[in-house]
């Protein structure tokens, strides 16, 4: 054998090595984001391919997360300081399903959009979720419960309820449903909001492959959370404002507590829970899980995944508020669009340990932390782990088995 084909097969060996190596270390850089909820399910998650910001499971975990209190290593904590909450409007209509993203958040408040179609506030902080959507439009409700996230929280949304000067639809009665113009109102215009509108691709883009099936083209916008926190990056936006105040200077966090011990927790819990009667296709049941202590939601009948990584949706907390529900008689087309009264006092359910806890909610401002007091007086700590919020009219139904 002469020395050329020597050169050559010693050449074909080394690449074949290399290239063994390279795809090696890539799958294990790309472990999924937020395996705190894969390894409490015992869930096989799917490869990171949804661009996420991925960390060291390994590493002890001592830091605690400020929205829901998950316990994450120092590495991790070091990249969340250095932005601040994201909220992303994420629709729930039949066509949007399965959403992407989902299992990454820190919490998530749900309600009524119109119609009986329910919506998503996901609100992004400690972990990163990669892609986003499909992001649909602001309603004036969700921004009161952004706005309990400190100074400026950044707000993505396609666009939203509002007021049309030229055709006056949405303008009636005050206006009250003109979430846009609450959004200038509060001076979050071109700054912390990120309207799709105002942001050019990458930020947001058009994806009607990603449920594999055609859809309406209001069901295919999707986002990065990293894409979104640079967006807000650009415009002097991280965990300080261009003045050097931080966002979290006066926020107001919740008590966390660690789980029950398995002999504490309920044998077996099923909350079911319907925002309007005939509306079925939103009704959301909740098994409780007593060996992961986990809440696995089902909506529609049909377990909720989640698009990037194939599991089902689940919480450790779950949060029933009763909100006075009315029509915003404000002109727009069929009467659609509604108001909720997301200030004052009311009913509140809390689910977890597989145990109920009844209750009362508060909030004065829009501004302030909602509190949660339960029949002994003394306000409801929350367990580690996802915080699922869901808003219901007065005449919502809540099951318990």
């Amino acid at each position: 054998m002469n020395n050329t084909i020597k050169v050559i097969i010693l050449a074909i060996i080394v690449y074949i090595s290399s290239a063994g190596i390279s795809y090696a270390l890539f799958a294990q850089q790309s472990t999924s984001v937020g395996t705190s909820n894969k390894q409490q399910m015992g869930q096989e998650k799917k490869q990171n391919d949804y661009q996420a910001v991925d960390f060291d499971e390994a590493k002890p975990k001592t830091e605690e997360c400020p929205l829901n209190g998950v316990l994450y290593s120092k590495d991790q904590k070091k990249w969340w300081e250095g932005h601040r909450p994201l909220g992303v409007m994420i629709e729930n209509h039949v066509e949007a399903r399965p959403q992407a993203g989902l299992f990454a958040a820190d919490a998530i408040y749900e309600a009524v959009a119109e119609g009986g179609i329910t919506r998503f506030l996901a609100m992004y902080y400690c972990q990163d979720a990669g892609i986003v959507g499909p992001v649909r439009s602001a309603r004036t409700h969700f921004i009161a419960f952004l706005s309990e996230y400190g100074a400026n929280p950044l707000y993505a949304h396609v666009g939203g309820a509002h007021c049309d000067r030229q055709t006056g639809s949405g303008c009636a009665n005050g206006a009250k449903a003109d979430a846009l113009g609450q959004i200038q109102k509060y001076n979050w215009g071109g700054y912390n909001d990120l309207d799709q509108f105002g942001l050019s691709a990458p930020t947001f883009v058009r994806d009607d492959t990603r449920l594999g099936r055609d859809v309406a083209t209001e069901h295919t916008v999707y986002a990065t959370t990293t894409r979104l926190w640079e967006a807000a990056k650009k415009r002097g936006l991280t965990d300080v404002d261009e003045d050097g105040d931080k966002w979290d200077e006066q926020l107001v966090t919740y008590k966390f507590k660690d789980e029950a011990k398995p002999a504490e927790r309920a044998q077996s819990q099923e909350v079911q829970v319907g925002f309007w009667k005939g509306y079925n296709d939103f009704n959301v049941n909740w098994q409780y899980s007593p060996k992961e202590n986990l809440y696995l939601r089902n909506h529609g009948n049909e377990p909720h995944k989640d698009r990037n990584t194939n599991m089902q949706q689940a919480a450790k907390n779950i949060v029933i508020l009763y909100m006075v529900e009315s029509k915003a008689n404000d002109g727009y087309d069929n009467n659609l669009h509604l108001i909720y009264k997301t200030t004052g006092s009311g009913k509140a359910i809390v689910f977890q340990n597989g145990q109920r806890i009844d209750g009362t909610w508060s909030k004065d401002d829009r501004t302030d932390r909602l509190k949660l007091i339960g029949q002994n007086g003394k306000t409801i700590d929350f367990v580690r782990g996802i915080i699922w919020f869901q808003i219901l009219p007065m005449d919502g139904v809540v099951e318990v088995k």
